[in-house]
């Protein structure tokens, strides 16, 4: 990198991005302004220079010049949960890189009325745009108004009539923990749930579900947890009490942490006794004991690409792009072993 008359190191430039993603600086300035005739893979190119390089544009005349606020707004769950906290990364990397400021607005409920007072806010700070970063399920008038006068693009599943969307393809992530855990030989996949209010639950459920009855296994009965911790450990003081258990797929890494606690404690080994899948991927993750086989979620890149589309829809509001989704990819560390011989299927709870 170039430096200054000084001797300090100067910030890098588009040109800097440029060379770096083999691109030209007019591409870079295409992708930053979210400009829809850029191919998909070269916008992740430059995309991933910007980031490397650490990348920031300064609109600051420009915004005075135009009026616009050059601001993105965020409504999000409030909640130490890491796949929040991730994906918000992603989107004020993405932003910061376009020359977009973030303000987030967060919800402490998934209450519909919560989320319009969320989404308000930020219109009255005349945002450019929302990200609406909350498992939306039930919708309203006064919601589609919302973000029919502001363009928003959603994450996690969310759904009015006038958003885009951006999304992980959450029952592909049920298929893939249920079919490495059938694939080594057990008879059948027990499985701790989210919340039934969460979008992104429910596609997990549905997915576990569809795989077992595929392969004519039989179902058993789903138990549900609340994402945290401590609720995994609750589940898994029933799980482990019932013999037949050998596999379970745990909805969320959090939940599976303790899922894992309380197996040991009633001495089930894992995965001698019993495996366990869970789904995020998180930091922990390879660190838990065993190191947890996951099904990991590109939460950064679910991020950074809800603001691509958002930036899209400002430049070129007609254009009418197909839903993202995103794959997860299966991780397979220590806690999933092949399962005993002549292990039981599943009986209904106690």
């Amino acid at each position: 990198m170039a430096k200054q008359g000084d001797g300090g190191r100067r910030p890098p430039g588009m040109t800097d991005v440029a060379r770096a993603a083999g691109v030209s600086a007019q591409t870079v300035s295409r992708v930053l302004s979210g400009h829809p005739n850029v191919r998909e893979e070269t916008r992740a190119k430059v995309m991933a220079a910007v980031t490397r390089l650490g990348y920031r544009r300064n609109n600051a005349a420009r915004m005075l010049s135009s009026g616009r606020s050059r601001t993105i707004g965020v409504v999000t769950l409030q909640t130490t949960f890491y796949s929040r906290a991730a994906v918000t990364s992603g989107i004020e990397r993405a932003a910061q890189a376009a020359g977009y400021a973030v303000s987030t607005a967060t919800t402490a409920s998934l209450d519909t009325f919560a989320i319009e007072t969320a989404l308000s806010r930020l219109t009255d700070q005349g945002v450019e745009g929302i990200i609406l970063s909350v498992p939306l399920i039930h919708g309203s008038t006064r919601l589609e108004e919302l973000t029919r006068a502001t363009p928003t693009i959603t994450i996690d599943g969310s759904r009015t009539d006038a958003t885009e969307v951006v999304a992980v393809d959450q029952a592909l992530a049920a298929r893939l923990a249920t079919r490495h855990l059938l694939d080594l030989g057990h008879g059948t996949v027990w499985h701790l749930a989210g919340p039934a209010e969460w979008l992104e639950a429910a596609s997990r459920r549905d997915g576990w579900r569809t795989t077992l009855e595929a392969a004519g296994r039989p179902v058993p009965p789903p138990l549900e947890g609340d994402w945290s911790p401590a609720s995994g450990y609750r589940n898994g003081l029933v799980l482990g009490r019932i013999p037949e258990v050998t596999a379970v797929f745990v909805a969320s890494d959090e939940m599976a942490f303790g899922v894992v606690r309380a197996l040991r404690e009633l001495g089930r080994r894992v995965p001698e006794d019993v495996s366990v899948v869970g789904v995020d991927d998180i930091e922990l993750a390879e660190y838990c004991s065993p190191p947890l086989t996951t099904v990991a979620q590109p939460f950064a890149q679910m991020g950074e690409l809800a603001v691509a589309h958002l930036l899209r829809h400002l430049t070129a509001p007609e254009t009418v792009p197909e839903p993202a989704s995103v794959e997860p990819r299966l991780i397979v560390r220590a806690s999933t072993a092949t399962a005993a011989a002549g292990a039981p299927a599943a009986p209904t709870l106690p």
